[in-house]
């Protein structure tokens, strides 16, 4: 398949919703769809049109089923450290100025696993399956499963999975707060959809100051954070948008945000 087959855009209304689309591999993250993939979030992030995005994988058996291990084969350190060094869709999703969900509609492993890590929020079906089970292949998270997965659920949880590569079920998730949501396999899109349009209705430049400022509290010292926090805060209260959303709510209506 072409690049623009393996990775789907559709746009819906404010939100574009995004396919990972080898169902026959599980969805499984080659070369071609990470350089697809790459290629997408640029667009995307470029399209003032598009105010969220919703992630998911074709089919129904896998959202992202992990990295193609049939890549690993036959290829050695220093092109390991190449592709290493590239680029990768984890960090493109970080730090897109456009928040991100992932929607995630069965196995969620490795590659797939860490690829959910780095979106926004993630909302999952009840026959979803996480796991970073690379330690079966004597390897260790490679896309930041390391250091995600304990940033979110805790370093105790986080070992759990990654030492025993074993498998958790949505409710699992749930509970480890992996997942924000868990919904019933054919009401899952449409409730990602709805959430990506509810965050679409609000000020672009309130919601990419506040994931910047709240992706930043996991790394910097309270103090710094603070600075982040003032330094944003002044810039969204120097905005277009700041003045259409006092003015909408001084005259009982609902704001029209032009993203400036």
């Amino acid at each position: 398949m072409s690049e623009s087959e393996v990775v789907l855009v559709e746009t819906r209304g404010r939100v574009a919703l995004v396919t990972m689309n080898r169902p026959e591999k599980r969805n499984a993250l080659d070369g071609q769809m990470r350089c697809a993939f790459l290629g997408v979030m640029d667009s995307l992030n470029r399209d003032a049109g598009v105010r969220a995005i919703v992630i998911t994988g074709a089919g129904d058996k896998a959202f992202i089923a992990g990295a193609d291990i049939s890549e690993f084969e036959g290829r050695g350190p220093v092109q390991q450290y190449r592709a290493m060094k590239m680029p990768t869709v984890f960090n493109a999703l970080e730090r897109s100025p456009k928040p991100v969900i992932a929607a995630i509609n069965g196995y969620c492993l490795g590659g797939g696993m860490e690829l959910a890590l780095a979106c926004d929020i993630r909302l999952a079906s009840s026959s979803a399956r996480f796991g970073q089970p690379e330690v079966n292949l004597g390897i260790i998270p490679g896309g930041g499963g390391t250091q995600r997965l304990p940033r979110i659920i805790g370093q105790g949880a986080a070992l759990r999975l990654i030492l025993t590569g074993e498998l958790i079920d949505a409710s699992e998730a749930l509970r480890l707060r992996l997942v924000e949501e868990v919904h019933a396999p054919e009401a899952l899109l449409e409730r990602a959809l709805a959430l990506g349009e509810t965050i679409a209705s609000k000020s672009p430049v309130a919601v990419s100051a506040a994931k910047e400022a709240t992706r930043a509290a996991l790394n910097l010292a309270l103090d710094d954070g603070l600075k982040l926090e003032t330094a944003l805060f002044q810039l969204c209260f120097a905005s277009q948008d700041k003045v259409e959303g006092v003015r909408a709510f001084l005259e009982k209506r609902p704001a029209n945000f032009p993203g400036l």
